[in-house]
Parts: C-alpha cells; sequence; structure tokens
C-alpha cells in the first residue's frame, strides 16, 4: 500500500513552467562562465604578489595587488551576468 504522502505527490499536477524554468538552468552552459575561472586563478598565482616593489601610495604589491583582484572579480561576475542573462 502506498503511503499517504506519495499519493499527494501523484495527484498534484506539475507546474510545467516551473519545470521548464529549471530545466533551463540545469542547460546553461554558456562558454562565458568559463570566464568565472579568471577570478579565482589569478589570485592563486603567487609570484605576481610576492613583491615588496614597486609600491602604491606607499603601500606594497600585496595589499593594492588584493584591491586590483577585487576589482577584477567584480568585472568578470558582472560581464559574464549580462552576457548569460535571459532576456524577453
Amino acid at each position: 500500500m502506498p503511503s499517504r504522502r506519495h499519493e499527494q505527490e501523484q495527484t498534484v499536477p506539475p507546474n510545467p513552467r516551473a519545470r521548464a524554468r529549471a530545466r533551463a538552468r540545469a542547460k546553461d552552459s554558456s562558454t562565458w562562465n568559463w570566464l568565472l575561472f579568471v577570478p579565482i586563478v589569478v589570485p592563486l598565482i603567487t609570484p605576481l604578489f610576492n613583491w615588496d616593489a614597486p609600491r602604491l601610495l606607499g603601500f606594497p604589491t600585496f595589499y593594492w595587488l588584493q584591491l586590483a583582484f577585487i576589482i577584477l572579480g567584480v568585472t568578470t561576475t558582472t560581464v559574464v551576468y549580462q552576457m548569460t542573462k535571459r532576456r524577453g
């Protein structure tokens, strides 16, 4: 004998719009998404910021380069979002 919950799931028809949206999200394989790896990988390259010089406004490379990485991440995320958002 099936459980009551199982019977209830069978009697409620699934929302076709919700299923279509979920399927579209699962198939979002835009090549623009690969660009999101840039702000992840670039800060992991330690030779980029393993220096004291050049200094910017008296700050060593490490500190101002961290700010540059944040700007890189925000810019990259914005570009990917704008290029992959659904219009219509």
